[in-house]
């Protein structure tokens, strides 16, 4: 199991193949990331290293997040990451984690943070079917319906699926395909879309379903 990568979603576009097929990918920024901290299955019950990447102004982090980069060497990153790993002494503190372990073809698990949509009602959020158009429906046609029993248990469970804020979730979208690496700008292009909003981050790990 090799470390991940941490990479800032550029938006879409689409290039052509050799075979001129017109292929949708998501460019994704990939910033060179050094090890920050090793864990181990000795001290820590599991073995994981942890990624700093991003450049942030040094005035914002506080004496204790200063230490923390300073125990590695390593200038203060904007974001931090812990990846699982098979054996943590492998990695060195200070070492890069760049795009070196991806190349096209392979296939990835991608997880961000979904668009939020804010308030949503139960046919947008969850695809309810809603009521009847005529024949008796007035003011209903987009409500739920029942969300509960009769006098037992009088009460609605957890979990009920109700109105509420869609979007704006952890989401990991599995096996996409890698359409290229430029190692030199730090892209990385997958095949199709990714989860969030421009600019936003995404955890780029080799894909656990397949080999």
């Amino acid at each position: 199991m090799s470390a991940g990568i941490i990479g800032i979603k550029r938006g879409m576009t689409q290039i052509v193949s050799e075979t001129g097929e017109m292929i949708p990918v998501t460019v994704v920024e990939a910033p060179t990331g050094r090890v920050v901290q090793r864990k181990t299955v000795e001290n820590d019950g599991y073995s994981s290293i942890q990624v700093g990447a991003g450049e942030k102004r040094v005035g914002l982090f506080n004496k204790a997040e200063k230490g923390h980069f300073n125990k590695a060497k390593v200038s203060p990153a904007r974001f931090l990451k812990e990846f699982r790993v098979e054996d943590s002494s492998a990695y060195e503190l200070g070492q890069e984690v760049a795009l070196d372990s991806f190349s096209a073809g392979d296939y990835v698990d991608v997880t961000g943070v979904s668009k939020g949509k804010g308030f949503a009602g139960g046919m947008k959020r969850w695809g309810f079917k809603g009521q009847r158009a005529s024949h008796g429906a007035e003011k209903v046609h987009r409500k739920v319906g029942s969300i509960g029993n009769a006098t037992y248990p009088g009460k609605v469970f957890k979990g009920k699926k109700m109105p509420g804020h869609l979007g704006a979730e952890r989401v990991t979208i599995q096996n996409i395909t890698v359409v290229a690496v430029r190692p030199e700008e730090n892209l990385i292009m997958l095949k199709g879309a990714v989860p969030g909003h421009e600019k936003g981050l995404l955890i780029i790990n080799k894909a656990v379903k397949k080999g």
